[in-house]
């Protein structure tokens, strides 16, 4: 408890460590509900919540890139998220797909590494990241794609992600893909729990301005990673191809043996708002993605859309392209 510098605010309530004015509101609630037996998960949650810069400040550049980063950092971010693939010669570098063609000039540099394959009935062409190496993926401009003052941006390894966020914001890595590197003989979490033991990040609390929270659909994954890094904060992650199948207590229970947290789509939330409670009632923390500007729904802008969220359904924290517009308070 002592690595955290808890102290009692004039309100008389856990105050979050000095070093940072805005604790991450996950890691925080876990390591609160862990130290303070007497404390309770409701009190945790009334705490300040978590804003995670969703692939970086990805509304204001391009996703993924140490700009995007650096602008979210910048913006007040408590976390920044890194999607992970896994290059040719097994280096972890950050990337949302799969596939490079969406967001570089690998077309143009590599043409003829594509394979084909089917999607949605037609064959397509696709750069995968596992076909190339880290020198060759350097090459690529992954800025251009999103605007001319972004000419040149390269893929970042996830290294140079640590690098320049660690001290100034907590890293919210996710698993893309797992068993598809499994398949090829590519070790992901253990790839990722090594780059963690390496940079002393692989234990919560063991750098107070650099929290760690994991995240994946792959289940399995996350309970590995239960397993060799039982500290660490997880989060289970769901989408919304079908918002209106329920949640159930037994799914929610089920989630509860590997993970501390549940990162449905917004619109889950939005058809079923007593997940929140029943997930809490099972120490669950949720967090919903993805929360922009170019898509508020109903609501006149992202704020009112995040603030809605957080304070009125109750959310620990969220996803979000825009964290410049993050409410703090109701």
């Amino acid at each position: 408890m002592n690595t955290l510098d808890l102290a009692m605010d004039r309100n008389n309530r856990i105050a979050p460590p000095k070093r940072r004015t805005r604790q991450a509101a996950i890691l925080w609630i876990a390591v609160l509900a862990q130290a303070l037996g007497s404390l309770s998960l409701a009190h945790a949650q009334s705490q300040d919540k978590a804003l995670v810069a969703h692939r970086g400040a990805s509304a204001y550049a391009p996703e993924h890139t140490l700009a995007a980063y650096r602008l979210a950092v910048e913006q007040g971010a408590d976390f920044v998220e890194q999607d992970l693939g896994v290059t040719r010669d097994g280096e972890l570098v950050c990337l949302h797909d799969d596939t490079l063609e969406r967001t570089t000039n690998v077309r143009e540099l590599f043409p003829g590494r594509f394979v084909e394959e089917e999607i949605n009935g037609r064959m397509r062409q696709r750069w995968r990241v596992r076909d190339l190496t880290l020198a060759e993926i350097k090459r690529l401009d992954a800025g251009s794609w999103f605007g001319e003052a972004f000419a040149g941006a390269q893929v970042p390894t996830w290294q140079e992600a640590i690098d320049l966020i660690r001290g100034d914001a907590g890293l919210y890595p996710e698993l893309k893909s797992p068993a598809d590197y499994e398949a090829i003989g590519i070790d992901m979490p253990g790839l990722i729990i090594d780059t963690l033991r390496q940079n002393g990040l692989h234990t919560a609390g063991a750098d107070p301005d650099t929290p760690v929270i994991l995240q994946s659909f792959d289940a399995s994954s996350l309970r590995r990673l239960g397993d060799e890094l039982p500290t660490l904060p997880r989060v289970f992650l769901f989408g919304a191809r079908d918002p209106d199948l329920l949640i159930t207590d037994a799914r929610l229970r089920e989630i509860a043996t590997f993970a501390t947290g549940i990162g449905p789509a917004k619109a889950i939330v939005t058809a079923q708002p007593d997940l929140i409670e029943r997930a809490h009632a099972l120490g669950l923390t949720v967090t919903p993605y993805t929360f922009r500007s170019s898509a508020t729904g109903r609501f006149d802008s992202v704020a009112d859309e995040m603030r809605y969220f957080l304070f009125t359904l109750g959310v620990d924290a969220l996803f979000t392209d825009n964290p410049d517009q993050f409410p703090r308070r109701p």
